[in-house]
């Protein structure tokens, strides 16, 4: 898609596709034309794992495996009004995982652990496509509550099995409030959210920048903004062309698929947009799985560039450049 844009044009390329893949053309435009070169940060467990797409029993813990990493989020309760605490769930879909990119750019960007809310929160979530209001504005403040409630704790294998001390996404904050001068105004975001220390610390240490265009682009499609962050994180740190198994991707991007002969036959039209919102990006479809080649990062001049990737051989399908 970038060759067909960058030298044809939005319309010349949507032309000369099938007009199932003319979305993919408005993706790949729309990133390629970005000029404000907004960033979007990511921990890099969230690379490797992910939420879960679809609502689960509200006392269903989540566990996702991932290359060396295990994610694992329980829900939680939180009180609302007098009565007792209510067990909410774990978060889930695009809506959770905009919230959560939100909180954790502001803090990378800010270099601290209070985040302001409000208008800050409100202006991102618009340049996400996310106006808030009717469903929209119900569903993040459904996934707020969730994430505020949560616990969750990484397992990083080859560090002795350990995880997080503390394991929650949030400390305080990210709930709601009525003004109480008047009961018929809207709910209003909290002032400021403060994240867990030790998510903080390891957000940190290890931030993954990501393209603010793209994840406006992907905002409404969870399973391809998890492969967009999964591609940024791991596509500039290869030193070499790697092939990933269907079995692994399976594990990691479609654990709700009972037969794996359904997940081969929808992957591809996860992964696609993902591709066309990273431009760079060296991916091929192949009968075993994927192969992954050296591409340079998202954003480029914040991560250091790796040598180009040898050419497709023949037999495989190559996704983007």
């Amino acid at each position: 898609m970038r060759r067909l844009v960058l030298v044809h044009g939005r319309a010349g390329a949507k032309a000369m596709v099938e007009p199932e893949q003319r979305p993919l053309v408005d993706i790949a435009a729309e990133v390629l034309a970005d000029d404000a070169g907004k960033i979007g940060i990511s921990y890099s467990g969230f690379c490797l794992t992910g939420l879960p797409h679809k609502k689960l029993a509200d006392d269903q813990p989540w566990e996702k495996r991932g290359h060396r990493v295990t994610l694992l989020v329980e829900p939680g309760r939180m009180r609302s009004g007098p009565g007792p605490a209510k067990l909410l769930g774990v978060p889930y879909g695009a809506r959770a995982r905009m919230i959560l990119l939100y909180l954790q750019t502001q803090a990378v960007r800010t270099g601290s652990r209070e985040v302001e809310l409000g208008r800050s929160l409100h202006d991102w979530l618009g340049r996400m496509g996310l106006a808030w209001g009717g469903e929209t504005g119900k569903a993040l403040k459904e996934q707020a509550a969730r994430i505020a409630s949560c616990s969750l704790k990484f397992f990083w294998e080859g560090e002795d099995g350990s995880a997080w001390e503390a394991g929650r996404f949030v400390r305080s904050g990210l709930r709601f409030h009525r003004r109480r001068e008047d009961d018929r105004q809207s709910d209003l975001w909290e002032d400021r959210v403060t994240l867990d220390e030790s998510f903080y610390d390891a957000l940190r240490r290890h931030p993954v920048p990501l393209r603010e265009a793209a994840l406006r682009e992907l905002a409404d499609r969870s399973a391809s903004l998890d492969l967009y962050i999964w591609l940024a994180y791991r596509l500039h740190n290869l030193s070499g062309t790697t092939p990933v198994r269907w079995a692994a991707l399976r594990d990691q991007f479609g654990s709700s698929y009972s037969q794996i002969r359904f997940f081969r036959r929808d992957f591809p039209k996860m992964l696609a947009p993902a591709v066309a919102a990273y431009p760079e990006a060296r991916v091929e479809l192949a009968d075993e799985g994927v192969i992954l080649h050296p591409s340079p990062p998202p954003v480029g001049p914040r991560l250091i560039a790796v040598s180009p990737a040898r050419r497709p051989e023949a037999g495989r399908r190559r996704i983007g450049g």
